[in-house]
């Protein structure tokens, strides 16, 4: 009678794990979406940055001063239009597609450049054009042609100068 005790006592526990097993598995998935839910509204309250503030410091600039403010030493962008060229010697089978963008020194020489472009545009294509691949492939070929592209440009600028020239894009196909 003992063993029959016994027995039946296995049986009500393992009904009872049965039984406490969903509630423990129901715990745990709340418990996992409160803290996720904690983290998002954390995360989103705390971490990120306010675009309504972003807005309404923009606006405050629009009163005729720049929006932008450039760090000293820094000088006005000028992003060329994209130059494609045939490279010498390559008889037409090897092209290159370059686009600068050209650091002025100041802001008074935007008006005498966009006088020049079209000056500047062909000094640069004219130079790009005469170089072959063996000359714009290798990391010094390209430092040399930077250089060579602002000297270009300064020969036509009387107000300023170009600081230098950025590559933002070079294709040598």
């Amino acid at each position: 009678m003992a063993e029959e005790a016994e027995e039946e006592g296995d049986e009500e526990g393992g009904e009872e794990e049965k039984k406490g097993l969903p509630i423990k598995l129901i715990l745990i998935v709340v418990g996992v979406l409160a803290l996720a839910g904690g983290g998002y509204f954390a995360y989103t309250n705390f971490f990120q940055e306010d675009p309504v503030e972003e807005l309404k410091k923009g606006e405050e600039g629009t009163d005729g001063e720049n929006a932008e403010e450039l760090p000293p030493g820094l000088g006005v962008m000028f992003t060329m239009d994209p130059f494609v060229v045939n490279l010498a010697g390559s008889e037409g089978k090897r092209f290159l597609k370059v686009t600068a963008t050209l650091e002025l020194s100041s802001p008074e020489v935007n008006p005498e450049f966009e006088e020049n472009l079209q000056k500047i545009t062909d000094s640069i294509l004219v130079l790009l054009s005469s170089k072959s691949f063996e000359d714009v492939y290798s990391v010094q070929g390209k430092f040399k042609l930077k250089d060579e592209i602002t000297t270009r440009v300064n020969r036509f600028l009387v107000v300023g100068h170009v600081k230098d020239a950025y590559f933002t894009e070079f294709i040598v196909q």
